[in-house]
């Protein structure tokens, strides 16, 4: 099975329960009542067109939470907007209360541990036992360069697991964070890891010069270490870093992961079936950015992980007062080439536009 059988039934009992009955507080929708206040861009959709409203917008619930309790980080790394975005804030740190507070208020299962570098938070080992000790699913996402120094301060457990970024090969992938070593670096954190029974992941970003063979090595060359997965995406050109010279526009996305259905064959890929389908164009997936919310130093962020609008104090303020169907392709320039699996597998979760093959799909990929 691609997750452990506890895992898999927890997650669908999850899903399950919230589709029959979704709780109403969540479900208001009080963006329309103030349509055009606040920061957000609300744009009318193109002459003529007609857009059918999101499938989930009446049952709207949390699948992953985005934790990041702070934006501090030892790497300036090309892609990444975070250093950039939140550079008046990046000294402060969300305290050990309010980021359990977090993951209560909303409830969601599994819990990203994101940033900035989590491993540079001070109480990193408190925050995952606290996690843990809900019974929530973790993904503590690292650049690898101090799990090898902090691992004493975790526990191994079958709900946690390591995940460690890696862009390609050594040479790519240091070119990719701008240093010189991190990659051998990464590699020993994993291998430490490994070794002293935690589960790892790993996870990839795929730029524009991304060469899709090298990513097919890397897969290799971990098989090694006994990697209990690897997650992949497209680089997307969110506002702090919008270099069109290194980020995909869809038509891009949709030739690089063309084949890419072979290598996920060949090694445990985490993405489900009905995402690199859409990745390689051959399905349409809406955004469901509100399954996978984050939360920061300056609250919850709206609309999604990538555009920054506003800010909330509450998760419920995130999901009623957000105007989630502005946030489309058509609707949102921002939102015209975004294919991350952050906004679009929540929707292959839900099984949105799967149909009786797209399920069956799904059932045969998580049994595998």
């Amino acid at each position: 099975m691609k997750f452990h059988l506890a895992m898999t039934a927890g997650l669908a009992g999850y899903i399950l329960k919230n589709k029959m009955r979704p709780r109403p507080e969540w479900q208001k929708n009080a963006a329309a009542e103030t349509a055009g206040a606040g920061p957000f861009r609300v744009l009318p959709p193109r002459t003529g067109e007609k857009r059918q409203p999101h499938p989930m917008i009446g049952k709207r619930f949390p699948i992953v939470l985005m934790l990041e309790p702070l934006h501090a980080c030892n790497l300036t790394c090309t892609g990444c907007g975070r250093i950039r975005e939140y550079e008046s804030t990046i000294a402060e740190r969300v305290p050990l209360e309010e980021c359990l507070a977090a993951v209560d208020e909303c409830g969601a299962p599994v819990v990203s541990i994101c940033g900035g570098e989590p491993l540079m938070y001070p109480r990193i080992g408190a925050l995952t036992a606290g996690i843990l000790e809900r019974n929530r699913y973790i993904y503590l996402c690292t650049n690898g360069m101090y799990v090898a120094r902090r691992l004493g301060e975790f526990r191994p457990d079958r709900r946690f697991y390591f995940n460690v970024h890696l862009d390609g090969m050594e040479k790519t992938h240091d070119l990719c964070v701008e240093r010189e070593g991190v990659f051998r670096a990464a590699i020993e954190g994993l291998r430490a890891a490994k070794t002293a029974g935690f589960q790892v992941c790993t996870n990839t970003t795929v730029y524009k010069e991304t060469d899709m063979r090298e990513i097919e090595e890397l897969f290799e060359y971990l098989r090694q270490f006994g990697v209990d997965g690897h997650q992949i995406a497209p680089a997307y050109g969110y506002a702090a870093v919008d270099d069109r010279e290194i980020f995909l526009t869809r038509e891009d996305v949709h030739e690089k992961f063309r084949d890419f259905g072979r290598i996920a064959s060949k090694y445990p890929v985490r993405q489900t079936p009905l995402y690199l389908d859409f990745l390689k164009g051959e399905r349409d997936l809406p955004c469901t950015a509100w399954g996978n919310p984050t939360y920061n130093v300056q609250g919850w962020k709206a609309p999604c992980y990538l555009i920054t609008d506003g800010h909330y104090k509450t998760f419920e303020g995130l999901m009623t007062e957000t105007p989630w169907e502005s946030y489309v392709p058509g609707n949102d320039p921002r939102c015209e080439h975004c294919m991350m699996h952050c906004g679009f597998e929540p929707s292959a979760a839900l099984g949105i536009n799967a149909g009786l093959a797209g399920n069956l799909k799904m059932l045969a990929w998580t049994l595998h």
